[in-house]
């Protein structure tokens, strides 16, 4: 069943002013920060988007860490670090959580899950008698499958319903068709009371039903419709008018 406004894991997220003291430093002086009104999350699916260097990553990954998630991603008992590289934007969020709590919970970050792959491997070498980590991705390691192979795992095999799943850029490693078979995993899993916030630059990824997009811009964050957005406008454009568009790229 899905996730409406009374049932929902995370509702909101807003700033701390109050223990900001100056805006001079990253994060705190990304526009987006400097202009952050409370963000609403919609129940099912939430799309942050931006060009590169807007802070939308940066948004994600202190949203995540402020719920408690490791900084690389993984679930809510990963506790390892690879690089250190990190904001403390997490310090200055507060998140407004729902009455309920999700049963599933995963972070996935394109950028870092080649190391969340790496902890599975390592973890499941120490003797503990369960069960395996990597049994609840399909069985095989990470690091034996191409890629896009092992982001789908990750979607297909690990995430279970009733969950939360924030998710950095997971178009990094798909094929537009995969791209589309992860639309409808997504479908899948919100119909099972799950609820996603997504960072990403696919106008495939953000062309779910209803879901909410909030673009991130210079002048802050503003919510928008797939079609009014810059990423559908930009690939619009080059289909419909190729050649124009290319013969201008090349002068």
């Amino acid at each position: 069943m899905k996730l409406n406004e009374d049932s929902q894991y995370i509702r909101a997220v807003n700033l701390k002013r109050d223990h900001i003291t100056n805006y001079d430093s990253f994060p705190l002086n990304l526009p987006l920060i400097r202009n952050f009104e409370e963000l609403r999350f919609h129940p099912n699916v939430t799309y942050i988007i931006g060009e590169n260097g807007m802070g939308k990553s940066t948004l994600l990954e202190g949203i995540a860490i402020a719920f408690g998630f490791n900084p690389e991603g993984g679930t809510l008992n990963f506790n390892f670090s690879s690089y250190d590289s990190h904001s403390d934007l997490d310090e200055y969020l507060r998140l407004i959580k729902g009455v309920n709590r999700a049963r599933d919970h995963f972070f996935f970050r394109a950028e870092t899950f080649y190391n969340v792959a790496t902890n599975i491997d390592e973890l499941d070498k120490e003797p503990s008698g369960g069960r395996r980590i990597i049994d609840s991705f399909g069985g095989k390691s990470l690091h034996e499958q191409s890629h896009g192979e092992s982001f789908f795992a990750a979607f297909m095999e690990r995430f279970q319903g009733n969950g939360l799943y924030i998710l950095d850029e997971p178009e990094a490693a798909l094929s537009p068709l995969r791209q589309m078979s992860m639309l409808a995993r997504i479908n899948e899993l919100v119909n099972q009371g799950s609820q996603f916030i997504i960072s990403t630059h696919s106008p495939i990824i953000m062309a779910y039903p209803q879901a909410s997009i909030f673009e991130i811009t210079e002048d802050g964050m503003h919510e928008s419709f797939l079609e009014d957005t810059n990423h559908y406008s930009v690939m619009k454009q080059f289909f419909e008018n190729k050649e124009r568009l290319l013969y201008h790229l090349f002068q």
